[in-house]
């Protein structure tokens, strides 16, 4: 069985419209800017020693010192994780033969936080630590954010307030939403929603020699832009032109 162009099939149905349901289409956005959820830093721990097990245990030590540091914030800390851990020589860059000069340690740690008070005191408090850096922080949402429902809900609405006006631009009304998309659905590409700050100096990487406890860190908060598009297609009440 064929079909002529004037009365397709479900099958092969074009993707405009006919005389009798003319099609709209249109594009929906929505940008919002809201305040962070959850703030991310780095922290890298470090010891040196003339031999490898002064090195390892110096590591040891410092490492359990920012676990125990960060851990103490109880809940105002989502996630602690360990990273890349590492210990090599430093040869001597003189001399014959393979002579170890010093062994070097490394720890990177990430850490998430959820009260941004709680995350400018501990940021100076680990960067006051010997051989501790800190990087740092990377302003977030999390994946299921209000935020980026809000941001679908009102890219759907715009979209359905501009087909609107286009058809009262014609004298008529919607009849139907015959699809409605986001945009580049058959081939998605991540969005990022992230928001990152400047990084905060390391600090004390080479060994804090101050006596009293340092001040917190005054931290603003960056503001998450959050991005929606759909695309949508209505049928419409055929216009008298």
């Amino acid at each position: 069985m064929t079909s002529s162009p004037e009365h397709p099939t479900a099958a092969t149905a074009v993707p405009y419209g006919t005389p009798d349901a003319p099609r709209i289409a249109v594009r929906g956005e929505a940008h919002l800017e809201v305040d962070p959820e959850i703030a991310r830093i780095g922290i890298t721990v470090g010891a040196r020693g003339t031999d490898r097990r002064s090195a390892l245990d110096d590591l040891t030590r410092r490492n359990a010192t920012v676990l125990d540091l960060v851990k103490s914030y109880g809940d105002a800390v989502e996630r602690l994780e360990t990273g890349a851990f590492s210990i090599a020589p430093e040869l001597t860059k003189h001399g014959r033969g393979e002579r170890v000069r010093a062994y070097h340690g490394r720890v990177h740690l990430t850490a998430e936080l959820t009260d941004f008070t709680a995350l400018g005191e501990l940021t100076s408090k680990l960067a006051d630590l010997d051989l501790t850096a800190v990087d740092g922080p990377w302003w977030a949402l999390r994946p299921d954010s209000p935020a980026h429902r809000d941001a679908r809900r009102q890219a759907v609405r715009e979209a359905v307030q501009r087909a609107r006006e286009y058809a009262e631009a014609l004298g008529t009304t919607l009849a139907a939403l015959v699809e409605l998309a986001d945009v580049g659905a058959e081939a998605a590409q991540p969005m990022g929603y992230e928001g990152r700050s400047r990084s905060l100096q390391r600090a004390a990487f080479a060994g804090a020699q101050a006596t009293d406890e340092a001040a917190p860190l005054d931290l603003e908060p960056q503001r998450q832009r959050v991005f929606a598009q759909v695309n949508a297609r209505f049928t419409m009440v055929p216009p008298q032109l």
